[in-house]
């Protein structure tokens, strides 16, 4: 996907000559899917293999890769990270920021999305409002457009059907709604972090089809030429694609060339190494957190309270119920699946009246199916302890490992067991901010020497705008329809990110992508590794800090020039990256390492020859600064201290004397890494008002 270059190479006309070269002139008008012209050059179109192989040997051709399906990945939210309601703003400068929301769609009718008050687009709009049928725009929704090469319907727009794309950009600029809920849970006001900015959707992703990366591309072709400041993306394939592959990534490398942040969600695999958005040019968000959660608790009939996780909005009419479990609910499966509530084995008769327990969590969805009052299950053995509550659809509650064992063995103890689901309620969360079980963790398969996630941000029970057509838990069972849920995520996470950018950008509209970046890396919220043992690969530098961002003294900065040399410096051939990025690119002979792209974090991967189980390293950084803080100050380093490492900054001391005067610095850190293990360092640069601190980390992976 390169530069347009010349207009007449980047026309239709141009890519249907060079289909023509390939495909039958028969097919070749039913070949090409869509053309990309607006901010970069390419096409997408159905091609045999052999077709393919032929396209591929032109010169001019960057890359073929094969359309990837992405998939979908508040009230308390902003006080939490201390954006209180009150918070200074500058709502002229917010009113012309424009985020775009490349998800699901958006519903135009949401409160969230009202534009009381608004006035007419900002002059620099240069987007369209085609969102179909019975979708109309306004002063907040600027912008909505649609995207569906493989399955286009005459009945598609923009209007959101599944939720996803209004709870994530009602997070990122949604109105200031009061006294939302979601049936009295969590309420409060709905808010964004930038209410005044408005908006622009992109859909691309349908209901059973997903979010196809030729859709995806031609929303970043769009969102780039509109002018949008922003761009959110709560999509992710999950798994690491290379460069060549990653439409996100290519479509947010046009982005920053054109001055636009990225910010997109790190994925939900949970697991070490998952992180799917690896390139350093976006902004990856982890999901972690608030200080206030939901719970659902459960009476035994021995009086006995146990606390689960859920969202259960239901109230129900009797104090206790009696319990079903195993053969006694099934008459056509053996006790092992029946216990399971595998689907089909549940009968209705048996379990009218009854609330089910279920040794799967998933056994939920036949308890409901089959008609019982409600249903109790463990959640899956992985998670010990339960972190997130996920809304159901029917009376229920999930139990750690320990819990459903402690009532498994009451439910054995006596012939006359009964239960009691209770109402969810909120309470304090004494442990936030915490990363999500959920939220994938690094390192960086990519990337190794590039920390991914960067931040983490609030994305457990976040309430937020959503659809009225989509069901309350998103099942064919429930018929509950409701303008806000509570939904958890990376995807809620990333718009949070999204949303203190646009903040920041507000009060400094002249900065770049990376400036901003670095300002809610350096300024975020130390977390506590002793609550994670994958440290920094699961929070980055840690929870964003949207006020204290505004001013953080010091900013590392990047250039789209900077990032090529990093690819360059990573092994990508400079013909390919010539054809990529659209220019004349020659990597240099003298190469310096990928340690060197100005990154406000350093990481490192300690390559091995063998299966040594000790070995010693040395490796050197080397960064720059820009003051944005005090004209005249003075910045002293501070590092960590520990007997695996030594850490050394040269020079350890930074003089400036104006403001945006740039100065290098080096780190070089050695010691001795044992096996698998991380050292988890820091430094720290502070004039005695500005703390600007990085997070270095060496790994044997």
């Amino acid at each position: 996907m390169g530069n347009l270059g010349k207009i007449e190479q980047s026309s239709l006309a141009y890519h249907l000559n060079m289909l023509q070269e390939v495909v039958d002139t028969r097919f070749c008008g039913r070949s090409l899917i869509r053309s990309y012209s607006r901010s970069f050059n390419g096409f997408a179109a159905y091609l045999t293999h052999e077709e393919q192989e032929k396209l591929a040997r032109k010169e001019e051709v960057v890359s073929i890769f094969p359309s990837t399906t992405f998939h979908p990945q508040t009230t308390r939210s902003w006080d939490f990270m201390g954006l209180p309601e009150n918070v200074h703003r500058h709502p002229t400068v917010e009113s012309h920021t424009i985020v775009g929301v490349v998800d699901t769609g958006i519903w135009p009718e949401s409160e969230s999305f009202s534009d009381k008050g608004f006035n007419p687009p900002p002059k620099k709009w240069k987007g369209v409002c085609k969102g179909g049928q019975n979708f109309t725009c306004n002063n907040k929704i600027i912008g909505a457009r649609y995207y569906n090469s493989f399955s286009p319907k005459s009945t598609d727009s923009a209007r959101d059907l599944e939720g996803h794309g209004s709870h994530t950009a009602s997070i990122a600029a949604g109105n200031y709604v009061k006294d939302t809920s979601f049936y009295g849970i969590a309420n409060g006001t709905a808010r964004g972090g930038v209410p005044s900015a408005r908006i622009a959707a992109y859909k691309v992703c349908f209901l059973d089809f997903g979010c196809e990366a030729a859709d995806i591309l031609a929303a970043f072709d769009d969102a780039i030429a509109d002018g949008v400041n922003i761009i959110t993306v709560s999509l992710a394939s999950g798994m690491a694609l290379e460069l060549e592959n990653d439409v996100i990534a290519i479509g947010a490398f046009h982005a920053s060339q054109k001055g636009i942040l990225v910010v997109q969600s790190a994925g939900n695999q949970g697991t070490a190494a998952s992180v799917s958005s690896t390139v350093p040019w976006i902004f990856t968000v982890a999901a972690s957190s608030c200080d206030k959660g939901i719970i659902t608790k459960i009476v035994l009939g021995n009086g006995t309270t146990i606390t689960g996780k859920a969202v259960n909005a239901f109230d129900l009419t009797e104090q206790s119920f009696p319990l079903a479990y195993g053969k006694e609910v099934t008459s056509t499966c053996l006790e092992p699946a029946a216990q399971y509530c595998v689907i089909g084995c549940l009968d209705q008769s048996k379990v009218k009246g009854k609330i089910v327990l279920c040794s799967e969590y998933d056994g939920m969805r036949e308890a409901l199916r089959t008609g019982a009052v409600g249903s109790v299950v463990p959640f899956p053995a992985s998670t010990t302890s339960p972190d997130v509550s996920y809304v159901v659809p029917f009376p229920a509650s999930g139990l750690s490992t320990l819990c459903f064992s402690d009532l498994t063995n009451y439910y054995n103890s006596t012939a006359n067991h009964t239960l009691d689901i209770l109402k969810s309620e909120v309470v304090r969360n004494l442990d936030a901010p915490k990363v999500a079980s959920f939220s994938s963790r690094g390192p960086n398969i990519n990337f190794p020497n590039i920390l991914k996630p960067d931040v983490t941000a609030p994305g457990v029970e976040i309430l937020a705008a959503y659809s009225p057509l989509r069901s309350a838990s998103s099942s064919s069972e429930d018929k509950r329809s409701v303008q806000y849920n509570i939904l958890s995520g990376t995807s809620m996470a990333c718009p949070h990110v999204t949303g203190a950018a646009a903040y920041v950008k507000s009060f400094h509209p002249d900065w770049s992508p990376s400036a901003i970046k670095s300002a809610l890396m350096t300024t975020a919220w130390r977390m506590n590794a002793t609550k994670d043992p994958n440290a920094e690969f699961s929070y980055g530098t840690g929870h964003i800090d949207p006020v204290k961002a505004t001013d953080p003294g010091l900013i590392y900065e990047d250039s789209p020039d900077d990032y090529i040399k990093f690819l360059c410096n990573s092994g990508y051939n400079a013909s390919m990256l010539s054809k990529i990025f659209g220019q004349s690119i020659v990597c240099p002979d003298d190469r310096t390492t990928s340690n060197d792209l100005n990154y406000p974090s350093m990481t490192f991967k300690v390559t091995t020859s063998g299966s040594e189980k000790s070995m010693p390293f040395s490796v050197e950084f080397k960064r720059t600064v820009t003051n944005v803080g005090s004209a005249d100050s003075i910045y002293k380093a501070t590092t960590s201290t520990s007997l695996d490492y030594n850490i050394t900054v040269n020079p350890d001391t930074l003089k400036f004397k104006a403001l945006n005067e740039k100065q290098s610095y080096a780190v070089i850190i050695s010691g001795n890494i044992v096996e698998t293990t991380m050292l988890s360092a820091s430094l720290e640069w502070s004039d005695g008002v500005h703390s600007v601190r990085s997070p270095i980390l060496v790994y044997k992976y």
